[in-house]
C-alpha cells in the first residue's frame, strides 16, 4: 500500500498541469479558430501587431486587408487577433466639450492666482 502514495501525487500533478496548461492552451486556439472562420469581406480587424484595417479579400491561407484606401496587404489569418464591432451612427456625434482649463494660460492653473491679496506671506 505504501507505493499508492507516490501515484497519487502523479496522477494529481498531471492533472493540475492538465487544468493549467493545456485546457486553456486549447481554448484560445480554438477561439482563435472560431474567429477566422467568421471572417469576412468588409470585417474591421486588428492584427497581432496592432494594425487596424479591413477585410477585402481572402487567399488561401491569408487575408487581404485594406489598411487605407487603395493599400492592400496581405496577411496570414493567424495574424488577426480580433474583429473589431462595428462602429454605430450614434457615436459619431458631437464630441463633449473639453473642460474650460487652458494649459497655456497660467491664470487657470491656480483658481487663487487672480487674487494678489490671498497668498499666504509671512509678516
Amino acid at each position: 500500500m505504501k507505493s499508492v502514495g507516490p501515484l497519487i501525487w502523479v496522477v494529481l500533478l498531471a492533472g493540475v498541469f492538465y487544468l493549467m496548461i493545456i485546457r486553456p492552451t486549447r481554448n484560445r486556439q480554438r477561439a482563435q479558430q472560431q474567429m477566422t472562420e467568421r471572417l469576412g469581406v468588409g470585417a474591421r480587424v486588428m492584427t497581432t501587431s496592432g494594425l487596424f484595417a479591413e477585410v477585402v479579400g481572402f487567399d488561401d491561407d491569408a487575408v487581404l486587408l485594406e489598411t487605407a484606401p487603395g493599400v492592400t496587404m496581405r496577411w496570414t489569418k493567424a495574424a488577426v487577433a480580433r474583429i473589431l464591432p462595428e462602429p454605430d451612427a450614434e457615436d459619431d456625434s458631437e464630441v463633449d466639450e473639453p473642460d474650460s482649463h487652458d494649459p497655456a494660460d497660467p491664470a487657470t492653473d491656480d483658481p487663487d492666482a487672480t487674487n494678489p491679496d490671498s497668498t499666504d506671506r509671512p509678516t
